[in-house]
């Protein structure tokens, strides 16, 4: 049995809220199973949900890593994600982002032949990016139009062009 917690965050991008899991005898070895983190005004972001617990000190290590991060003293995340989330497609999509490197970006088109759906299925795999759960964890804000431009970003472009700042050193 998990239990679903929750912590909200101070960030440069405004209040991240965290969501996990825990097991029924509270955090494993590894801490929360994290599976939510979204911004205030997020297209899709979670919403506290009645029965989830407060629990800032379950986050500890998501928000040190996280403070590194837009610190610029850190260029990725080593958190345990909870299972689960997602279509098949879906997941492949989200692989796909987590092995954009730090201070890059790649296409649409680019992350489509990545995951076989190339031509018509940019569509598609710009329909899973937008639906990533992990926003800044997962890093789909390193994903642009293929003329090099800002597109669609769940959390908004300013916040994507903050992101891709802070990894460009100019954050």
């Amino acid at each position: 049995m998990t239990t679903t917690v929750y912590a909200r965050v101070e960030s440069p991008l405004g209040e991240l809220l965290l969501v996990g899991e825990v097991g029924a005898d509270g955090p494993d070895a590894a801490g929360v199973r994290l599976r939510s983190l979204s911004m205030p005004g997020q297209k899709g972001g979670a919403v506290v949900q009645d029965g989830w617990r407060h629990a800032p000190e379950a986050f500890a290590e998501v928000a040190r890593q996280l403070e590194a991060y837009f610190a610029g003293r850190s260029t990725r995340f080593d958190v345990p994600l909870a299972e689960g989330a997602g279509t098949e497609f879906q997941r492949r999509v989200w692989a796909a982002l987590e092995s954009i490197p730090y201070g890059s970006t790649v296409s649409y088109g680019e992350v489509a032949a990545r995951v076989g759906a190339s031509g018509a299925g940019v569509r598609a795999v710009g329909t899973a990016i937008g639906r990533n759960p992990l926003l800044v964890v997962r890093p789909c804000h390193r994903v642009i139009g293929a003329d090099g431009a800002l597109r669609g970003y769940a959390g908004g472009l300013e916040r994507k062009k903050l992101l891709l700042g802070i990894e460009d050193g100019a954050g």
